[in-house]
């Protein structure tokens, strides 16, 4: 069971988040409505797996509350999360030891997708908050696919497997694994749910 400590000092969002994540299945989730009641759950019996704060919670003072936590509980990852955060503020999150950045504007799949992909191991940062350059980046990535591949793109984007993708698109598996080998190298995605996560922040599926 993955422990995920969602702080928000509203009870609402806190309790939204968390009965999301609870149906979502595999999540045990702890809540605190400031920085201080969250470095008690923190120091508590169960080792946090993924604290998820708000960026103008209680005791945060900007990033330096998330800068002390992360110090002081390296074993947790962190993401920084928020419905007015400039740009300018997710990157320096992230530069300061946030493992993403999660706006509350994400729909209910995305932020439960977004909490499993940084759970993984990876950082998230939304694409719509990414310096322009790299969003140009990723819509010529995106246009280096060819019409099967992105095809194949979509089916993966709705959790079809290799057989049901190929079912669905009237090919071989052996194509659909193939399709898929090229889409993570164009892409320069590291697996399978990340290319999903890449498609879906760019509004491709």
């Amino acid at each position: 069971m993955t422990n995920i400590l969602i702080a928000d000092d509203h009870e609402l969002v806190r309790d939204t988040i968390a009965a999301y994540l609870e149906a979502a299945q595999g999540f045990r989730v702890f809540t605190a409505c400031n920085l201080d009641e969250a470095n008690e759950v923190l120091s508590g019996d169960y080792p946090i797996d993924l604290l998820v704060l708000d960026y103008h919670m209680p005791g945060m003072n900007g990033l330096q509350g998330m800068v002390r936590t992360c110090r002081a509980f390296p074993q947790t990852r962190v993401a920084l999360m928020s419905g007015v955060a400039s740009r300018e503020v997710a990157t320096a999150a992230m530069e300061q030891g946030a493992q993403g950045f999660l706006p509350k504007s994400l729909p209910a799949n995305s932020f439960v997708n977004a909490i499993r992909f940084v759970l993984s191991g990876e950082r998230y940062f939304p694409f719509d908050f990414a310096p322009s350059g790299a969003a140009q980046h990723r819509s010529d990535q995106f246009g280096a696919l060819s019409d099967r591949e992105m095809q194949t793109l979509k089916q993966l984007g709705q959790g079809l497997s290799n057989k049901e993708i190929a079912r669905e698109l009237g090919i071989q598996e052996v194509t659909v694994k193939l399709h898929m080998k090229n889409i993570l190298t164009k892409l320069g995605a590291n697996n399978r749910t990340q290319a999903a996560l890449m498609a879906r922040e760019a509004l491709l599926i």
